[in-house]
């Protein structure tokens, strides 16, 4: 089954939702005050289906009080049927629909002149002249058809279905990320919280969860219908109706975002191509009405290039709220209720850099020549730059962006951890570890432990410099461990136990947390592990918690001060045991604990006491 999205848009009276009746049965103009006034308020949702197609309608406003509906229903359309009146022709909200509609890119335009009925065929023909004469103005606008109908005349209608059944599918490049933003929200006796919106992107399945970024709240998706049909799977550009499970409490405004958690993060600012329309100039540090997908929030308007007016350019939007976007996503700008501008996301993710490196990257963004993208923003990030929000900052998959990556020159490249180094930042490690071993002569160290002290660096990169290492002779690797290659170890375990034995036996009472142990003996945490069981097992050392290890002679001896303390206090606790040895409240907890396991003892309150 092809499905395609149709907004009407055009000018209020021209007859846009009595065609819509007349094509599929639906009234539209449903809700009280949409009675009572006779114009659409709120986007009007309807559908007509044959063998091979199903046509949605989103039927919006014409009046230009209410033009931001007509904003938000717009974003969903693949193509767009206008509705021109045949005796009045074109009208000013009908232009700025066609504007409006130009900057979004909806390619596939049919024209409806309504009441042919009324109209001579001298009119339909000037019609027809002064709306192909229009369309010339507009580059992004592709006009199929105008097709002359009356609501009464059955064949003109058959006709307009014809038109619109045929329209080609459009192909949306998907990055397999679901977002959908939510235009209705209501509550269904029996059913709970349902939304409505279009799927701009991936896929929803029943049982999945899904995310609420504004909200931070996670639900799971109880059914699915897409045109009253319950159906397992929401696909891209399919008017879904979502019922939440557990969503009663929590309010969605219209406007509010839907994805999976953990892809897209929210910034009060985004980079943009920003372009004016109708004749209006863009100013620097004016505010706006920033229209994105169902949203509106205000924002303000601030150019890169340094000019106090501009038709088109860079610019950043600075918003009064936090908003989830992603590259590519088309925007609108208002100003006084009227429609001066829009564009698209450049960059959602707030990068501080400097201006001149900033426009270098907005200008590869703009030609989506991502290569030089990457190639800028792995050098601003020598540490590291990641591209798993490679979907949010740049549309694409992380195979897309891997693939770009197999295409550079000087960069390591993590496929696992999906993080690009600059091949500069190996030398950088390479000198950190050489340091390490220099200073430590008997360091014992693999590559994950080494990530644990340098965070910035993932283990991929660190075994591929420690590889090298080995190549050169500067290290050995045995038994998963890399070692001095000048240094002769014939018990690497053993060495391991001694050290660690000897640290313990001189803090004495107070010993380090394990993991302190190894980062100061440069050994890996597995291997030190290791070695604190052994000495466990030879009861050469005990553990008294989780992060405590303290030698048996060093502990016999601080069992014997307690018991000193005891008889001569009638008890111990903790402010008493304080008082004899100035310790943490970690360690004298601990030995007081300690104490618990043996008969002679009792414990009374907070207090231990001899039996």
């Amino acid at each position: 089954m092809k499905y395609i999205i149709v907004g009407t848009a055009g000018h209020v009276d021209h007859g846009k939702t009595a065609l819509i009746e007349a094509l599929t049965g639906f009234v539209g103009d449903t809700l009280e005050e949409e009675k009572r006034r006779g114009i659409t308020i709120n986007l009007s949702f309807s559908s007509m289906q044959n063998e091979a197609t199903n046509v949605a309608f989103i039927d919006v406003p014409g009046h230009e009080k209410l033009l931001k509906n007509m904003i938000s229903g717009a974003f969903g359309f693949d193509a767009s049927m206008v509705v021109v009146d045949a005796n009045e022709g074109i009208m000013p909200q009908t232009k700025e629909h066609l504007e409006i509609l130009n900057l979004l890119h909806v390619n596939h335009i049919i024209v409806v002149l309504t009441k042919k009925d009324l109209a001579s065929d001298e009119q339909l023909k000037q019609r027809e002249s002064e709306i192909e004469e229009h369309f010339k103005t507009l580059s992004h606008l592709r006009l199929e058809r105008i097709i002359p109908v009356s609501i009464y005349d059955k064949s003109s209608i058959e006709t307009l279905k014809n038109t619109l059944f045929a329209l080609p599918s459009v192909e949306k490049k998907s990055n397999g990320m679901f977002r959908y933003y939510v235009d209705r929200s209501f509550s269904i006796a029996g059913a709970g919280t349902v939304v409505t919106g279009t799927v701009l992107d991936g896929t929803l399945k029943v049982g999945e969860k899904i995310y609420a970024p504004e909200s931070e709240k996670e639900f799971t998706v109880r059914n699915l219908q897409v045109h009253d049909h319950d159906v397992e799977t929401a696909l891209c550009s399919q008017r879904t109706a979502i019922n939440l499970q557990s969503a009663s409490k929590t309010p969605f405004e219209k406007g509010a975002l839907l994805c999976k958690k953990g892809f897209i993060r929210g910034f009060d600012c985004a980079d943009v191509w920003i372009e004016s329309i109708g004749g209006h100039t863009l100013k620097h540090n004016s505010k706006i009405n920033l229209f994105v997908g169902t949203k509106q929030t205000e924002a303000k308007i601030l150019f890169y290039e340094g000019e106090s007016e501009l038709k088109s350019g860079f610019a950043k939007l600075q918003f009064s709220k936090k908003l989830f976007l992603v590259h590519g996503e088309p925007f609108i700008l208002c100003a006084s209720g009227r429609t001066i501008g829009g564009g698209y996301i450049l960059n959602p993710i707030n990068d501080p850099m400097k201006k001149k490196v900033k426009l270098a990257l907005l200008h590869a963004l703009h030609v989506k020549d991502f290569k030089t993208a990457f190639t800028i923003l792995v050098e601003m990030h020598k540490r590291g730059f990641g591209l798993i929000s490679s979907n949010q900052r740049f549309g694409l998959t992380h195979d897309e962006s891997i693939a770009i990556t197999k295409t550079m020159d000087d960069i390591f490249v993590d496929e696992k951890a999906l993080v690009l180094y600059p091949i500069s930042t190996k030398d950088e490690l390479r000198s950190i570890i050489q340091a390490i071993y220099k200073k430590n002569t008997y360091a014992l160290l693999s590559a994950n432990s080494l990530s644990l002290k340098l965070k910035w660096a993932s283990t991929a990169l660190i075994d591929n410099v420690l590889k090298t290492l080995c190549e050169e002779e500067v290290l050995s690797f045995e038994n998963g461990i890399y070692k001095n290659a000048n240094i002769d170890i014939s018990n690497i375990e053993t060495m391991v136990e001694n050290r660690i034995y000897s640290i313990l036996q001189e803090a004495e009472f107070l010993p380090d947390a394990p993991y302190n142990i190894y980062d100061d003996l440069d050994i890996d945490r597995k291997m030190g592990d290791d070695a604190l069981k052994s000495l466990t097992r030879a009861r050469k050392v005990v553990r008294l918690e989780h992060n405590i290890f303290i030698t048996t002679t060093a502990l016999s001896a601080m069992i014997a001060n307690m018991r000193e303390i005891m008889k001569a206090e009638n008890g111990i606790d903790i402010k008493s045991f304080k008082e004899h040895f100035d310790f943490s409240r970690k360690y004298l907890v601990a030995y007081l604990d300690y104490l618990d396991q043996f008969d002679d003892v009792k414990k009374e309150g907070t207090r231990r006491v001899l039996i």
